[in-house]
């Protein structure tokens, strides 16, 4: 077995909710504590695989492990919780069905910790779970020989499951004594499927002593911990029924969880599962509509504290701290009493008040929420519950802001020449949303929903007037040329200027008698324009580029900030704008440490600074119920809609294709114009055959130079920065892994495929597959059935024509092209690899073109011109381009770079 001591294991959904047990590596040194249960975890996995986590689930780590492990390790134990809590489980053990708890699902959905494919995890998804974990003590009671005593003891020693003996605590409302004690024991199923009840006395008279202990033996073990179980023993009160005063009832109660875990199983009255003694303090806020819009909008507010189901005034709390403690019969209710939390209570509305005299910011009310024990200044961290709810003008902002639909349509522009599906309409009208009350907006759409389309609409709404500033898109470098290409389809009314060197034809140029030849827009230039585009890199260096004040900032690929301490990072922060607007496809709710820098750009001070984020992470270990709270806060600045939602898969077709313009990396460039410079000399001193033979040699050197310099020159290296493919299939591929889906991978030619697999590896941290005409028939069945199976493989590269045909492999979502067969008939007939009968999701198609070369030239022949496209594609494709005269071809191969 791999040693897993110096690895973290965490928990990855998969997008058909499957749970992947994975393995980070980790730089600290392990402890021998960890290490053995790091050891345990990988042997269960191991020896347990479709069961592992219904079987860690009765294991007692004492230590914490990743967020996403110590999540479903807690939703296990709940499950084991509730078996052992189940009354003649011995009877039932071939039918019983642990059913889920009340309000277990929901607790869990709002708990849900940042993780890869958090997304993913639905109360279907949980239901679904739980069922498992049935099945898995079915099959395994089912198979056992012994007891399920014996089954338990086996799985831990430490849990002991429900004997037969109950507890009961009921209100007794004629007495002078209100509370009524009783022991009863079960004697069988009931007709109603329930155990049949009979006072502990009965007992006595109905079984001998060894049955009697036996019967007890879950009472004595609560004994050895609790004076009062030894009392009522010792005393034979056990046997009785008893009335009890408010403070033996007290005391009761709160040793509960201690007779549970002795199998005595406790019925109590509802009250106190609902109030556990802990207040609660609730802050309204924002009742009325403030004067301004943002997070520094002043807001009304006010304070209660309550106390089970009871709102009690401020008089009211100071009148119950000087009488009472322990239990507490309150405006005709019970309810428990601890003065030190009542206090802490006190404290917080104290300082709540204390907040608001300066003003009640929306800020500040949302810093609240997320750490509110902090904020508040109390001395012990859940002592009172804090509780920040919205009034009625906040509330209809919240829900409006997480129900899209609700939103006022706007209407794009005029210019604008796309139709919009529902759910893209719906997204601009969200956006627009946002921007009217100053928040910044997170458009996290899944990859192929068309985020780019959507901003293009939203900024063809804006008044065609002067007065308005110049936005700005930053974006990676790789980015360009999608960008330009979409805003030419869809927007090409947009006044736009790239500030790149590589892109800068259409800019003003600098001045050459400057010693500094930086490009740069002058506040005049950048008045008459709409949009200016840059790169993350040039952020940082071009410094004019934060001394004007933009209308709107818009990062693509957002997560390139995701690292505060960058220079990069940094300088895109200082960008001064009025509106703010990230797009990512990846999921925000994969990592926790990427979120704060994310919302640091987009609503500046609503997760705090730094370290004040910091420190609420640190208390998730102990405190998941937190990450309600995160949620609470993001989700309303987060637009996010999956392939596979209700609202959106009836818009999409099956099969969505796209383009993925790629540009030539700098060496690239260099050895792209120097062949064309060889084919211009050589095509002079050939004709006929020889012609056409020299023409075919190029056309092929110059795919393999689109794809990567090294496949032309032969050195091996494939560095991933001399290929602009490359580089747009990490980008492509990083979005696909963090939400563990796969990708299939063309390439017409069989040197690729190692290259790609090595690369591809280096971002999925998983070993991938490759396929080509030498993989012998017999290896391509097993590599189908390992692509295929549940256990995860991210990728598989494929040549062209040995991927063509005769292949099943439904388990990819996205299809990649990198390389252009310029058939259609050939490239859908590999695409089908995936989209074929049996597949479940929908299909993303990324057709690569390399941007300005021959690859780009004959795509645009193939999609604007059918009639030669029909020629262009058949067998005589070749001859076509051969045939063409010298001024024609050359124009054909020579390089054009983007402007």
């Amino acid at each position: 077995m791999t040693d897993r001591t110096k690895e973290q294991p965490i928990i990855s959904v998969m997008p058909d909710q499957a749970l992947v047990l994975e393995w980070e590596t980790v730089k600290h040194t392990v402890s021998q504590d960890r290490a053995q249960c790091l050891l345990e975890i990988a042997q269960t996995a191991e020896n347990r695989k479709s069961d592992w986590l219904y079987d860690l689930g009765f294991k007692q780590f004492p230590l914490n492990f990743s967020a996403s492990l110590d999540y479903f390790l807690r939703f296990s134990r709940c499950f084991v919780r509730e078996l052992l809590k189940t009354a003649e489980l011995e009877t039932l053990r071939q039918d019983a069905v642990i059913s889920l708890p009340q309000g277990l699902i929901n607790d869990f959905i709002s708990a849900c910790p940042m993780m890869a494919g958090a997304e993913y995890v639905t109360p279907g998804m949980l239901e679904g779970l739980w069922q498992g974990f049935n099945g898995a003590f079915f099959r395994d009671i089912k198979a056992f020989k012994g007891r399920v005593s014996d089954y338990f003891r086996k799985k831990n020693p430490d849990l002991h499951p429900a004997g037969r003996v109950f507890f009961h605590l009921v209100e007794n409302k004629n007495s002078s004594l209100p509370f009524a004690f009783m022991a009863t024991y079960s004697a069988g199923m009931g007709a109603n499927g329930k155990p049949k009840h009979l006072p502990l006395k009965h007992a006595i008279e109905t079984h001998d002593d060894d049955e009697l202990l036996t019967l007890l033996s879950t009472v004595y073990k609560a004994a050895e911990q609790s004076r009062i179980v030894a009392d009522l023993i010792e005393s034979g009160e056990l046997f009785h029924p008893l009335a009890w005063d408010g403070d033996e009832a007290f005391c009761f109660l709160k040793e509960i969880p201690d007779y549970e875990a002795c199998g005595v199983l406790c019925r109590i009255p509802d009250w106190w599962k609902q109030t556990a003694s802990t207040p609660r303090v609730t802050i309204s806020l924002g009742d009325k509509k403030p004067s301004m819009a943002g997070l520094d909008a002043m807001l009304d507010f006010n304070v209660k504290v309550g106390l089970g189901n009871l709102e009690l005034s401020r008089q009211e709390v100071e009148a119950i701290l000087e009488q009472t403690q322990g239990l507490a019969f309150i405006k005709n209710k019970w309810v428990a009493v601890d003065p030190e939390k009542l206090k802490q209570a006190l404290k917080a509305c104290n300082r709540i008040e204390d907040l608001a005299a300066s003003g009640m910011t929306l800020g500040t009310a949302m810093r609240t929420r997320l750490a509110p024990e902090k904020m508040l200044g109390l001395d012990n961290a859940g002592q009172v519950d804090i509780n920040v709810s919205s009034g009625t003008w906040l509330t209809s902002v919240l829900e409006k802001m997480t129900h899209p639909e609700q939103v006022d349509p706007v209407v794009p522009g005029k210019d604008f020449k796309a139709k919009l599906r529902p759910y893209q309409s719906k997204g601009v009208d969200w956006l627009n949303f946002l921007a009217s009350y100053g928040f910044g907006a997170c458009l996290a759409d899944d990859m192929g929903l068309g985020k780019t389309v959507q901003i293009l609409a939203w900024l063809s709404t804006f008044p065609s007037n002067r007065k308005r500033p110049a936005s700005l898109l930053v974006v990676p470098a790789s980015l360009i040329s999608n960008w330009q290409s979409e805003i030419n389809r869809f927007l090409p009314g947009l006044k736009t200027c790239v500030a790149h060197p590589g892109f800068t034809s259409s800019a003003p140029q600098p001045d050459k008698t400057k010693k500094n030849k930086e490009f740069k827009l002058t506040k005049t230039q950048l008045d008459r324009l709409d949009l200016v585009i840059t790169s993350y890199t040039l952020v940082k260096k071009y410094a004019w580029l934060a001394k004007y004040s933009w209308h709107c900032l818009i990062l693509d690929e957002a997560q390139a900030i995701k690292n505060p301490a960058t220079h990069q990072t940094r300088a895109v922060k200082a960008l001064p704008g009025t509106h703010r607007i990230v797009m990512t496809g990846t999921p925000v709710e994969n990592r926790l440490s990427d979120l704060w820098s994310l919302f640091d750009f987009l609503n500046p001070g609503l997760l705090g600074n730094k370290t004040e984020f910091a420190n609420f992470a640190k208390t998730l270990k102990d405190n998941p119920g937190g990450y309600a709270r995160l949620r609470q806060m993001i989700f309303p600045y987060i637009l996010r809609r999956l392939k596979t939602d209700k609202t959106v898969i009836t818009d999409l077709p099956d099969k969505v294709e796209m383009k993925v313009f790629a540009d030539l990396s700098p060496k690239q460039v260099v050895l792209y114009k120097k062949s064309v410079k060889d084919l211009k000399q050589a095509i002079e001193t050939f004709t006929g055959i020889q012609r056409k033979g020299l023409v075919l040699s190029f056309l092929l050197r110059f795919k393999q130079l689109c794809n990567h310099p090294d496949q032309l020159t032969g050195s091996g290296d494939f560095k991933a920065t001399h290929s602009g493919k490359f580089i747009r299939l990490c980008s492509i591929c990083e979005t696909v892994y963090e939400k563990r889906e796969r990708v299939l991978v063309f390439t017409q030619f069989k040197e690729m495929t190692e290259p790609l697999r090595a690369f591809l590896e280096t971002i999925f941290h998983h070993p991938g597959l490759v396929l080509h005409g030498s993989v012998p028939v017999a290896k391509r069945k097993k590599l189908i059935q390992t692509f295929q199976d549940d256990t995860y493989c991210p990728f598989m590269v494929l040549s062209l024509k040995a991927g063509g045909v005769g292949l099943n492999l439904t388990r990819a979502n996205h299809v990649v092209h990198f390389d252009r067969w310029w058939n259609p008939a050939v490239e859908n007939q590999a695409t089908d690899r995936a989209f074929r009968i049996g597949q479940t999701q929908k299909v993303l198609v990324h057709k690569f073109v390399t941007r300005g070369t021959i690859e780009e030239k004959i795509d645009s022949m193939i999609s604007e011109k059918q009639a030669l496209a029909d020629q262009v594609v058949t067998p005589s494709a070749q001859g076509l381009i051969t045939e063409m005269d010298d001024k024609n071809l050359l124009d054909l191969f020579r390089l054009t770079l983007p402007e």
